[in-house]
């Protein structure tokens, strides 16, 4: 009966690796994205702190994933990652210097219902079809996708920076969007 159990959990792991599951290979929309998110809380756990999470996306090696995480914050050491071609490595140590009378956690955000990556998903979606209605461009194609904590610690004046390009090229466009999605701007 293991054996039987090794053979389907192996069958079902080359399976998953085979078709193309890994966080780099999903595509920039909210289910990719709602993956990345995934991703990222089985890397680092449903609790991390981040200062700044930023999703690259490249059509030939797929998404990269550079973000800055603690699982405590009150120590004020952060660890920056990259994710690429479905690989984390750790990239450096960070050391946060905080004003007076401030806590660590004032300039962090956790990914859950208010801040997450489905939503940045969704964003794009939003983007690239607004880029096709208004601006007439066929197909626009994410280049980048930030999260970050403002430096002052104020979490109402958090956004969602994405910027899209067209599939072949040319000029990019940025959107910047309020956390429940309502759109700030868009300038190229």
């Amino acid at each position: 009966m293991k054996k039987i159990k090794s053979i389907l959990v192996s069958t079902i792991v080359i399976t998953f690796l085979s078709c193309g599951g890994g966080a780099s290979d999903q595509p920039a929309n909210a289910e990719g994205f709602t993956n990345l998110e995934n991703e990222i809380k089985n890397e680092f756990g449903d609790s991390a702190y981040f200062t700044d999470i930023f999703v690259s996306h490249d059509s030939s090696i797929g998404n990269i994933v550079s973000l800055t995480v603690t699982d405590a914050p009150e120590t004020l050491k952060m660890t920056q990652w990259n994710l690429a071609k479905n690989s984390w490595t750790q990239s450096s140590e960070v050391v946060l210097e905080l004003p007076e009378g401030t806590q660590a956690k004032d300039f962090m955000f956790q990914l859950d219902k208010k801040i997450s990556l489905t939503k940045v998903g969704e964003l794009i979606e939003k983007s690239a079809k607004k880029l096709e209605d208004e601006k007439n461009i066929k197909n626009p194609k994410l280049s980048n996708a930030l999260i970050k904590m403002p430096k002052n610690g104020d979490i109402t004046k958090m956004e969602y920076s994405i910027t899209m390009k067209p599939e072949n090229g040319g000029t990019s466009f940025r959107f910047y969007y309020a956390l429940n999605g309502d759109l700030i701007k868009m300038d190229y």
